[in-house]
């Protein structure tokens, strides 16, 4: 029988999930996928660094990567990681009140020189207009675009055996006038960075990619959602020479995954998918291998050899949650819920989405959890909290 205590010590709160010790993985049918024991606490630091007033004050989908192709930790004061921001806030605020003129663009990114928060080191970048008006870095132009679409942004990474470009998951979005929230994902695409370039990122290219898909059932997926590079140069504790890309589809938030190896990265048809035994070359009969996450999550390597798949329980209640998986395939234990956001959600009108670690940012033995806070009277709220639009951090320890 499992056995959960909670103890509080100087608000960090200590779980303690009883059972056998973790073990560096070698079978994943015999590997403890329901025991771990950790701490979590808030990480205002990094909350703090994206609290701002002038220029960017706020947005969401955030994903990090460090530009040397290196993903685990520990960053180092050398290094430059890119941040990545879907919907993002550009204008003023004084006096706690946005001023006249401010602007939502669809995407916008950040670079952060060196391994600490520290304001002064991040230097965040979107495009400009002829009048000088802020505009999305990625906009859509490829062959299966159409007119206003957009883009918000899933996970990227640096490709060491491409000439160290950066590829980006580009989700094609369209407003519609049908649907709960007023908008779809009608397409997934692939844009790619060469190596070197800078924001805002004029050399860039997309390709339409066939990684949206729609079932039997009718629930459309998309996969970006997440990205493991299990490689050795990027630093994999259990490298196997693979990039492992995670898809979500359905309302049940159902967890689906790719690998491909970097090299033929951008040859779609050399992709595999997990049918729940096996990898196959066929989209559609990639496996449901786990339920209940978010439509952005994270899959990073345990320092005992499991795999933590953290996301926000059910894609958007408080609750941040993580599966421990015995590869990065899968098999998935239980939910271990890691922390509640409540304490955030300041009115009934705010919500909380879409959590996910951050290893390129994260020390040795702990992750750095994001999640994201928005409103459903986006404006009427912003008005009189103009910084609740932005993500929060949590640091998990692992003992």
């Amino acid at each position: 029988m499992k056995k959960l205590s909670l103890i509080i010590l100087s608000g960090v709160f200590v779980f303690c999930f009883t059972g056998v010790k973790g073990q560096a993985v070698s079978d994943k049918k015999t590997a403890d996928l329901e025991h771990i024991n950790f701490t979590v606490e808030p990480a205002p630091e990094w909350s703090g660094l994206l609290k701002r007033d002038s220029g960017w004050f706020g947005g969401d989908g955030i994903y990090t990567m460090r530009l040397n192709g290196v993903r685990g930790p520990a960053a180092t004061p050398n290094d430059k990681i890119l941040f990545l921001f879907s919907d993002s806030m550009i204008g003023e605020i004084r006096d706690h009140t946005m001023l006249p003129g401010y602007k939502m663009i669809h995407n916008s990114v950040a670079v952060l020189s060196g391994d600490k928060p520290v304001a002064q080191k991040m230097l965040f970048s979107w495009a400009k207009d002829t009048a000088g008006q802020a505009e999305s870095i990625f906009v859509p132009h490829t062959p299966k675009t159409q007119n206003g679409d957009y883009y918000w942004l899933g996970d990227g990474f640096v490709n060491q055996e491409l000439g160290n470009a950066i590829y980006i998951f580009g989700y094609r979005v369209r407003n519609v006038s049908d649907g709960a929230f007023g908008f779809k994902e009608v397409g997934n695409t692939l844009i790619k960075i060469p190596a070197g370039s800078v924001s805002p990122y004029l050399n860039q290219q997309q390709m339409d990619t066939p990684f949206f898909l729609t079932d039997s059932a009718g629930d459309s997926g998309s996969f970006g959602a997440g990205i493991y590079v299990n490689t050795k140069k990027a630093g994999a504790l259990h490298p196997d020479g693979y990039i492992y890309v995670y898809g979500v589809r359905g309302m049940a938030k159902r967890l689906m995954i790719a690998r491909v190896l970097p090299k033929d990265f951008e040859h779609f048809e050399k992709w595999t998918y997990w049918d729940g035994a096996k990898w196959v070359t066929e989209i559609n009969k990639v496996a449901d291998v786990t339920k209940d996450v978010s439509n952005e999550l994270s899959l990073t390597a345990l320092p005992d050899g499991r795999y933590a798949l953290v996301f926000q329980l059910d894609g958007m209640t408080t609750t941040v949650g993580m599966r421990i998986g015995a590869t990065p395939y899968g098999p998935f234990g239980p939910v271990i819920k890691l922390w509640d956001c409540k304490p955030d959600l300041l009115k009934n009108t705010y919500l909380v989405y879409n959590a996910k670690a951050h290893p390129s940012i994260s020390n040795p033995g702990e992750l750095l959890i994001s999640y994201n806070i928005n409103s459903t009277e986006f404006i009427k709220d912003l008005t009189t909290d103009p910084n609740l639009y932005r993500p929060r951090f949590i640091r998990v320890r692992f003992k």
